[in-house]
């Protein structure tokens, strides 16, 4: 993360903040200026103010706040102002502060704003700032009044010196990528897929899809083994670069990556210059490598939930069954893994995070840690990404998202297929050929609800590909007619049970009440009984899935599937449970119950949020600049909720429903 300028400054008696609550102020001492701590933008000022003396060299004493500019409206005022001279008579650069979360018109408009501060004050430099971005302009002999494209500056010059070339160098003190927190990460996410949006012209998924293509080209210019220390990063705009040019650039990165994985991304990126430019600017300055996993999974998460409600509603499993699942099967780094509907790609991340932590309890990090340990640990949970985790998606458009999700999350991409689950066997191992018939541990899945598969837009042979098409209907076991079509959650079912290994392979699949209770499916549950352990049900609310647009009442089952010649007892026992409290409500808000574990003041604190099905452990650190609290770290807790009883009914099952 940036070095604490403001924090130095305060130290040093540059700055002070007195007061509590809105009454909060900080003072700039040599500007002799006091503004309001609480307006978002005055931390956005105050950081920048801290910046310009402590890393670029300039006085306090020649910086200044709320400069009246002269021809323009009567109370504008600039934000910022350095001065050439102690008299405070030769502008240097003007300054926009805004805060960090304004759109990219408002942006667009505070940029305009400075130029036209600039302009009246006779600066030959100005900008505007939002956060972490920041768009830096020179004005001279060469580069008129209005122009906006070949004046583009990267960052501030030292002390009245010459702009740099480039802003981030790989390994460079103080101008290389750095980790962010979570919230500059989600804002920096929100504002590029609105800027790829353009207010409705691109769809929600069309934009995101772009979106995933830029942070894939990203991810891949910070991991370049190539690049030496002191070497410039490919994706950032150099000085007095162009849009189209720069454009053109991350472009040729794309078509090089593309050329490496084709399978990652077919298409060419579909955005026009300005808006690449835009989007390099709001991610260039973020370490996606550096930045810690579990604070990329929170802001990843976060903003995928929210773009997946609505229309893209039935794509998206809410985090907190997902975790319920993982936690109840407890995947091993030896095991394979599949979600033959992967979506986004949940299952699959959450299985990783499980194997990841068991790695940090395995080897603790430690002081001074011999490398060969550092190493140890991340091959336990590296290996199992890029070698046990696999995903069908018969959606290109989200397997190319649930691509990029693992490529974010440190890999595991190339076993992301884009293929129908339910095709012929043969078709999907020529895909790829670990995901075949019997191969896999565990299938962990939320299959999609309602669709039918029809012969006519299938073809003959497609549907007799599944024996449970002998089992449906009222009059099964004598059913003989053919039938024309049938419900996708019921022919996964048994695509589910092919994946699985005989006798031992296990899986969590999220099914539609009407399969466990409706008349009509009677066969399909003696289908069910015939070929799998049932080994435990877990009825959710109503509203599960109504915050995503999907109010089907569902159930979380859990299968082993039976060796060949294997049968059940009738009196075997089932773990039953009902869930009321799930951690979150129909409108997506969260239930949990909540109370405080400890708390360091503007340090770091811990919560632990309880529902139904387990209890969280949330870790929180200080984020001084939004005097907030901003989540770290979650991770499910053991023998809490439904996963304590169903501990307890594994050890003795004679009470058995929850």
């Amino acid at each position: 993360m940036p070095p604490p300028y403001l924090d130095i400054a305060i130290s040093d008696g540059l700055a002070q903040i007195s007061g509590e609550g809105r009454a909060e102020r900080i003072l700039y001492a040599d500007a002799e200026r006091s503004e309001r701590w609480a307006d978002p933008e005055e931390k956005v000022r105050a950081e920048l103010w801290a910046e310009l003396v402590y890393k670029h060299g300039y006085p306090a004493r020649r910086i200044r706040l709320e400069v009246a500019v002269p021809r323009r409206t009567p109370n504008d005022f600039a934000d910022l102002v350095v001065y050439a001279d102690d008299d405070l008579k030769r502008p240097y650069f003007v300054f926009e502060c805004k805060r960090a979360d304004i759109s990219g018109p408002e942006f667009n408009q505070a940029v305009e704003q400075a130029c036209g501060n600039r302009a009246s004050l006779g600066a030959p430099f100005c900008g505007a700032v939002s956060g972490l971005d920041r768009r830096l302009l020179r004005f001279d002999d060469r580069h008129p009044p209005g122009e906006r494209e070949r004046n583009h500056i990267v960052d501030i010059p030292e002390r009245y010196g010459k702009p740099p070339e480039w802003r981030f160098r790989k390994g460079a003190e103080g101008g290389d990528l750095a980790a962010v927190p979570r919230e500059d990460l989600r804002v920096a996410i929100r504002k590029c897929h609105q800027t790829l949006w353009e207010g409705g012209r691109r769809s929600p998924m069309a934009a995101f899809g772009e979106f995933s293509k830029l942070v894939f080209i990203k991810h891949r210019d910070e991991k370049d083994l190539d690049r030496r220390d002191g070497e410039p990063y490919a994706f950032q705009r150099r000085d007095g670069e162009t849009a189209g040019d720069l454009a053109a650039r991350v472009n040729r990165l794309y078509d090089a990556e593309r050329e490496r994985e084709p399978s990652v991304f077919v298409d060419a990126v579909n955005v026009e210059p300005s808006v690449i430019a835009q989007c390099v600017e709001h991610l260039e300055g973020i370490s996606l490598d550096r930045t810690e996993l579990d604070t990329k999974g929170v802001a990843f998460e976060e903003f995928m939930g929210g773009f997946f409600k609505g229309d893209f509603g039935q794509y998206f499993t809410p985090r907190e069954l997902i975790a319920f699942c993982i936690a109840m099967l407890e995947p091993k780094r030896d095991h394979l893994i599949l979600d033959p509907a992967c979506g986004s790609g949940g299952f699959l991340l959450y299985a990783l995070d499980h194997v990841r932590r068991e790695a940090e309890a395995r080897f603790p990090p430690m002081p001074n840690e011999d490398p060969r340990r550092t190493l140890e640990r991340f091959r336990y949970w590296h290996d199992f990404a890029q070698n046990n985790l696999y995903g069908l998606e018969v959606n290109d458009e989200l397997a190319r998202v649930a691509k990029m999700n693992m490529i974010i999350h440190d890999d595991g991409h190339t076993n992301v297929v884009g293929h129908d689950a339910l095709d012929f066997m043969q078709s999907i191992e020529a895909k790829n050929r670990a995901v075949r018939d019997g191969a896999f541990d565990m299938v962990l899945t939320n299959p999609p609800f309602g669709a039918v598969v029809k012969r006519a837009e299938k073809g003959e042979g497609y549907l007799e590909q599944f024996d449970l098409m002998r089992y449906l209907g009222k009059a099964y076991p004598n059913r003989k007619a053919k039938r024309a079509s049938v419900k996708t959650e019921i022919a996964f079912i048994e695509r589910v049970h092919a994946f699985l290994k005989p006798g031992t392979g296990r899986a969590a699949v999220i099914l539609p009440d009407g399969i466990l209770s409706n008349a009509s499916l009677r066969g399909v549950r003696h289908w069910m009984m015939r070929h799998f352990q049932i080994l435990a049900v877990v009825s959710l609310p109503q509203f599960a899935f109504s915050h995503y647009d999907a109010g089907v009442k569902a159930s979380a089952v859990f299968l082993r599937r039976l060796a060949e010649g294997e049968t059940v007892p009738d009196d075997a026992p089932i773990f039953m449970a009902l869930a009321e409290n799930i951690g979150y409500d129909a409108t997506g808000r969260k239930t949990f119950a909540v109370s405080l574990e400890s708390e360091t003041p503007a340090a770091a604190r811990t919560e632990i949020h309880s529902c139904d099905l387990f209890d969280y452990r949330v870790s929180y650190e200080w984020d001084a600049r939004a005097q907030a609290w901003s989540e770290r770290r979650r991770e499910v807790i053991p023998d809490t909720g439904l996963l304590a009883h169903w501990k307890a009914f594994q050890r003795d099952p004679t009470d058995f429903f929850v």
